[in-house]
């Protein structure tokens, strides 16, 4: 990933990356026994937002928070990410993503006209004003506006089972063995540009089609118990950059691979998981947000809420997510051994993350532990 590079980028993405981490251990806690769907890259986003209008400590506690070292940076990285990474190629043969953000402030404290335009013209977000006051119903629809297999046996945690349909494949896999946990990499190929390499001799336009589509890819950590998903759920969130040097970037023979699908959904307020986060100015009487709104009195978060889908199927993935803030042989010598044939069979409660490899932006997470519900 040459393009994380840039310092924008790289700390946007490792940023993002403990972000995804922590929210993973908190919300995990909370959703033991249900399966969980996030998308830090929309809450990250939220918080962006929010940054962009903060002063004084409310600034840099959002900043802390978000692993960004300026203003300036995390804008370029967010707008980067919302512009190449979530451009809809679905017509292209690639993951449809579904991604909306934006502020919304009551008609009694309109935004300020150079917060509107950061808003806009750099996050790519949606600004307006609404009567939260006189006409909630309204404002709440402005708002939500923005929105081969065979039944085999899930082992959740509790000991239990259960029967589900089940994706099955083999070949060769993007997979990494680690001590006591696997990773499967799941690459969402564009029909288009891959058909287009496979006839084109010029390198020139291979590489330029290549730069023009999004490469997403879902990456499943699979702990080798049945009951080691909280242990490695800790593990991912207690070390910096865990998730990312834990990929796998070689294809592996594989001689068995199952994958359940589901469809999972979740919709909460995250206000006390961010506050175990470090984020605790911007909810208080302290908080400085006075870039924001055109208003005498002080300006507080009273809320931010989070809600996610995705549907994981034999035909792939589909997801969506809104979070609000309210404000090669040789004849001499034998042939080498092949490699042992690798395993991965997730019948049992697995983590999964789906990332934007240009980028490296953790675009959706969550855990499954029971793929027979949806929440």
């Amino acid at each position: 990933m040459e393009e994380t590079r840039n310092p924008a980028a790289q700390s946007g993405s490792a940023g993002l990356a403990a972000l995804s981490a922590g929210l993973a251990r908190c919300l995990a806690k909370e959703n033991a026994d249900s399966n969980l769907v996030f998308s830090p890259l929309s809450i990250y986003a939220a918080l962006a937002l929010l940054a962009a209008g903060a002063r004084g400590d409310t600034k840099n506690e959002i900043l802390r928070i978000l692993g960004a070292p300026s203003r300036r940076q995390l804008r370029k990285f967010v707008s980067r990410v919302a512009q190449d990474a979530l451009t809809d190629q679905s017509g292209s043969g690639g993951p449809r993503v579904a991604f909306a953000c934006g502020v919304w402030s009551d008609l009694t404290c309109p935004l300020k006209a150079a917060y509107r335009s950061t808003v806009v013209d750099k996050f790519k977000a949606e600004a307006s004003n609404v009567d939260f006051i006189h006409n909630k119903e309204a404002a709440r629809g402005q708002i939500n506006a923005k929105k081969c297999t065979r039944n085999r046996k899930f082992y959740r945690l509790d000991g239990g089972h259960v029967n589900v349909p089940f994706m099955e494949s083999g070949w060769f896999q993007f997979i990494a063995v680690h001590d006591g946990f696997k990773v499967l990499k799941l690459r969402y190929q564009m029909a288009q540009a891959q058909d287009y390499a496979e006839v084109s001799s010029d390198r020139k336009k291979r590489n330029k089609l290549s730069s023009e589509y999004t490469q997403f890819s879902m990456c499943i950590f699979l702990p080798d118990a049945r009951d080691g998903l909280p242990d490695l759920v800790d593990t991912i969130a207690s070390q910096h950059g865990f998730l990312h040097e834990h990929l796998p970037n070689k294809k592996v023979c594989v001689n068995e691979l199952r994958l359940p699908k589901f469809k999972l959904s979740f919709e909460s307020s995250i206000v006390a998981i961010l506050k175990k986060l470090g984020l605790e100015l911007t909810f208080g009487g302290k908080a400085d947000l006075s870039r924001m709104v055109e208003c005498e009195l002080p300006v507080v978060v009273d809320e931010v809420i989070h809600k996610a889908v995705i549907e994981v199927n034999e035909k792939g993935t589909e997801a969506a997510a809104v979070t609000v803030v309210r404000v090669a042989k040789s004849c001499a010598r034998r042939p080498p051994p092949r490699p042992p044939r690798v395993n991965f069979v997730a019948d049992h409660p697995f983590a999964y993350f789906i990332v934007e490899e240009a980028t490296g932006a953790v675009v959706f997470a969550g855990h499954v532990v029971d793929p027979s519900r949806e929440n």
